[in-house]
């Protein structure tokens, strides 16, 4: 026969352990909300007029890049480096698995390829110049796991 110390025991034990699990839940989802937030505020970055002009520039200029000494007359060194700047932000977040890659994928995933394959012989001239190898290696790292990326998702369709 069971007691009553014995059944508040059962109950308090299954409080807490049902206390454990709520938390958790409430945990994961505050992660996954803070994540969301964060990207979206990237998002509000990356679609600001600022940058898409500092993005046009690029884009446009960047073939007249012929070393580094000519940065400053050819791209503008301003514009450059904010498109870099902003990708070296995202992959120092990716990295540090602060934010999750299906929704950087979802969200800058093309623009960060391309991007990175225009200015990628200028930032490797820029680390050679600067003897530098850290310059930009996040920017190169969240390439190189978009490329990842896009490497399974056309095996698994």
């Amino acid at each position: 026969m069971v007691d009553i110390q014995t059944v508040s025991i059962i109950i308090a034990s299954a409080s807490v352990v049902a206390g454990i699990v709520y938390y958790a839940f409430q945990l994961r989802h505050q992660t996954k909300l803070r994540q969301t937030d964060l990207v979206m505020r990237l998002y509000d970055k990356f679609s600001s007029k600022d940058f898409q002009d500092a993005w046009e520039i690029l884009r446009k200029r960047i073939d007249e890049f012929k070393n580094i000494d000519e940065m400053d007359e050819t791209i503008g060194f301003r514009e450059a480096n904010m498109v870099c700047l902003f990708y070296e932000e995202i992959g120092i977040l990716l990295k540090r698995k602060l934010l999750d890659i299906s929704m950087i994928e979802d969200l800058f995933g093309g623009a960060i390829v391309m991007v990175w394959e225009k200015v990628k012989t200028a930032l490797l001239e820029a680390r050679r110049y600067y003897k530098d190898p850290a310059i930009f290696y996040y920017f190169e790292y969240l390439y190189n796991e978009m490329k990842k990326r896009e490497r399974q998702l056309a095996e698994t369709h």
